[in-house]
């Protein structure tokens, strides 16, 4: 599945949870679309100020290895809400009711046993780096705060999987509901016609 799924919302605790944790992760995905605005000007003022008057910018590839930790992890949360990471849906679109509900919960609790675990080891990564004070090779960056960005990018995604344990666990007690603040998966017809509307400017 990549962008091919619905959320529901409605007044539940659970949807309320997720709408609010859902309004940090697209503020913390703006920070890294930002992040690379920043690196798109910085890259042209490279490269005109070495053309142009043979000055580019010092500790360039320095300041990407930062961003870089930056755009790639502070997304992830949010593209978990929306379904945008790619899995194969091919059992999964065969199941119906509390089977498919069980399903998806065993896989989210198995993906939050595994998101633990890298905060750990991202954390205690950071905190060598931090305590160590390590530096960037060419302008003496410290590297600390970009390693930090990974254990709690991870954060927020454990978060969510927490979330969707949560929907997940009132979908299986009531299997004919569709359940709230989880991606659902959607059949090609309902795929076809989003993106024709997406073409279309979003009108109906």
């Amino acid at each position: 599945m990549s962008g091919s799924a619905t959320v529901l919302e409605d007044s539940s605790a659970v949807s309320k949870a997720d709408q609010w944790l859902f309004k940090l992760e697209s503020l913390f995905t703006l920070f890294g679309g930002i992040t690379i605005l920043f690196l798109v000007g910085l890259a042209v003022t490279n490269i005109l100020g070495r053309w142009l008057f043979n000055l580019p910018v010092t500790g360039y590839i320095d300041w990407v290895e930062q961003c870089m930790a930056i755009f790639a992890f502070v997304g992830i949360a949010y593209c978990q809400r929306e379904g945008g990471h790619i899995r194969m849906d091919i059992l999964l679109s065969a199941m119906k009711g509390r089977k498919l509900w069980i399903s998806e919960w065993v896989s989210v609790f198995f993906m939050l046993l595994i998101t633990l675990v890298l905060i750990y080891g991202s954390y205690l990564h950071f905190y060598r780096a931090f305590t160590n004070g390590d530096s960037s090779m060419d302008i003496g960056l410290p590297i600390w705060p970009a390693k930090l960005i990974v254990p709690v990018a991870l954060s927020f995604l454990a978060l969510r999987l927490v979330f969707q344990l949560w929907a997940y666990s009132i979908a299986i007690l009531h299997p004919n509901k569709a359940p709230v603040a989880v991606p659902l998966i959607e059949d090609a017809a309902t795929q076809a016609a989003r993106e024709a509307q997406s073409l279309d400017g979003g009108v109906s």
